[in-house]
């Protein structure tokens, strides 16, 4: 069989980084960890060619050459789905979907001919069995139960063109033991937090490590943390122990909950361990809000004082912002911008509440009949899939305001001023992250330091940097960058 894996185009959103990437030379965020992973339980005697289209274009050779098509594609990759669809039919080439939009919205795409739903180590298994065996695969196969990912090989990263991406990516767990009513992950993945075994791990670590990458690998576990007596007492020592062997290639970035800052011992493990930085979904200030929304581990806790603990250990932190709540009031929207400026959290994805499907939201709004579309999936085009109880008018002038009064020039740079002043890093040596880091300085110097309106205010900031945290020069050129990005996707003017 001759196998063509297509990573669909994802929109310029908040997450994707498109205009901070082109100072380090890289082409996309992350990788298509879904498909290389799908790629590494397909017959080893196959052929196979991956094409990232956030990079490459689409060729009609490479649709002809194949026997199937394997598209792994999310919510923010509709548009370019629909491309990618339309292509493979005319040239009359079977399509094989999975991923999370396919999961979810099954019935919306008549034309794919087979879908590989849920999680691919249950169901892509009976799908290769009937074309070993001559028999016609079925349109759908899906489960109702949970992978063993203890189970699932290593990913085939060898087919990545790694220079492209700013970041490698690999999984230890999928599941949440929390069950936030807005979120889709345990719907999808369940709230039994599966883990990897530790030397699976390992295995990837030295796979990516003889493949040559070298810098930040993200962790792409919904939440790092779901199951912290193994993290603790066996996956971080080993980690650990991997990396001083190995002269700290990689830096980590994860993504936890709040109650992190509860176990300084689990903090401490994670940063011996090369982990940088970590998201929290903070979600808002009001406690009646994270009441609503069964937001429990964030509740009755100073959630900015678990913040400037988890930056004072060494690890800094981005975090999830969201406005909407049934019980948000007009207050809400100074609130979080009063939270944010004051946490130091640089990284603050601010969003309008969406309902995903099959979530405990979108069944609730469903009853109360309050949907008005699908949920977009992008985090930046002021979209909701449903009828607020706020004034429409009223959220969405609020929620303009949050931006304004986050990612501005001045307010941006006075946040990242406060999250130094708090930060204290384990300092290590980072070896060629440095060297692109150079380009991306003097880059930065003619984009942001010359041609942007607030160049002032970028002098101002190195400036202030040099003098008052020095050791955070390099810090302080990724987010000068980053806002840069900001800016552009909230169409900011200065």
């Amino acid at each position: 069989m001759n196998v063509l894996l297509i990573y669909p185009q994802y929109a310029d959103t908040y997450f994707s980084f498109k205009h901070a990437l082109r100072f380090i030379s890289r082409k996309a965020a992350l990788p298509p960890l879904g498909l290389v992973t799908v790629s590494a339980m397909l017959p080893a005697s196959w052929q196979k060619k991956l094409v990232d289209l956030n990079f490459v274009p689409l060729r009609t050779d490479d649709i002809v050459w194949a026997d199937y098509v394997f598209i792994y594609a999310m919510y923010i990759q509709k548009e370019s789905l629909s491309k990618i669809i339309e292509e493979c039919m005319k040239h009359q080439v079977e399509i094989v979907a999975g991923g999370p939009l396919f999961t979810h919205e099954v019935n919306n795409y008549p034309q794919i001919d087979h879908f590989i739903l849920n999680e691919a180590e249950i169901t892509l298994p009976p799908f290769l069995k009937d074309l070993e065996n001559g028999i016609p695969p079925q349109k759908i196969y899906k489960t109702a139960g949970f992978a063993d990912i203890s189970l699932s090989p290593t990913p085939d990263f060898h087919l990545l063109l790694r220079g492209a991406y700013a970041s490698m990516s690999i999984q230890i767990s999928r599941g949440c033991p929390f069950s936030c009513d807005f979120c889709e992950i345990t719907s999808l993945l369940g709230n039994k937090v599966r883990m990897k075994e530790t030397n699976q791990i390992i295995k990837e670590l030295d796979t990516l490590y003889r493949l040559n990458w070298r810098g930040i690998v993200s962790i792409a576990d919904d939440n790092f943390i779901g199951n912290k007596d193994e993290i603790k007492n066996r996956l971080l020592p080993a980690m650990i122990k991997w990396m001083q062997q190995h002269k700290y290639p990689f830096i980590f970035n994860i993504q936890t909950t709040i109650d992190l800052a509860d176990d300084e011992e689990l903090i401490s493990l994670m940063i011996k361990s090369g982990i940088n930085s970590t998201f929290i979904g903070i979600e808002t200030p009001s406690e009646k809000s994270l009441q609503d929304c069964n937001k429990v581990q964030n509740k009755n806790r100073d959630m900015l004082q678990c913040v400037k603990k988890i930056q004072k250990a060494g690890m800094q932190v981005s975090g999830g912002f969201i406005v909407g709540f049934d019980s948000d009031s007009s207050a809400i929207f100074q609130q979080q911008i009063d939270f944010i400026q004051q946490s130091g959290i640089v990284w603050a994805m601010v969003g309008l509440l969406n309902a995903p499907k099959n979530t405990r939201l979108y069944k609730r709004l469903e009853a109360e009949k309050r949907l008005t579309t699908e949920t977009s999936g992008n985090n930046t085009d002021y979209s909701m899939n449903f009828i607020p109880k706020m004034d429409r008018h009223e959220l969405l002038e609020g929620y303009n305001a949050i931006i304004q009064n986050i990612y501005s020039v001045k307010p941006y740079y006075k946040r990242i001023r406060q999250f130094f002043l708090n930060y204290r890093p384990i300092d290590r040596r980072r070896n060629r992250i440095e060297r692109y880091y150079l380009i991306a300085f003097f880059k930065s110097i003619f984009f942001i330091g010359i041609i942007d309106k607030g160049q002032g205010e970028y002098w101002k900031f190195l400036i202030w940097t040099l003098l008052h945290r020095p050791g955070l020069f390099l810090d302080a050129i990724m987010f000068t960058i980053c806002g840069y990005h900001f800016r552009r996707v909230y169409r900011l003017s200065n």
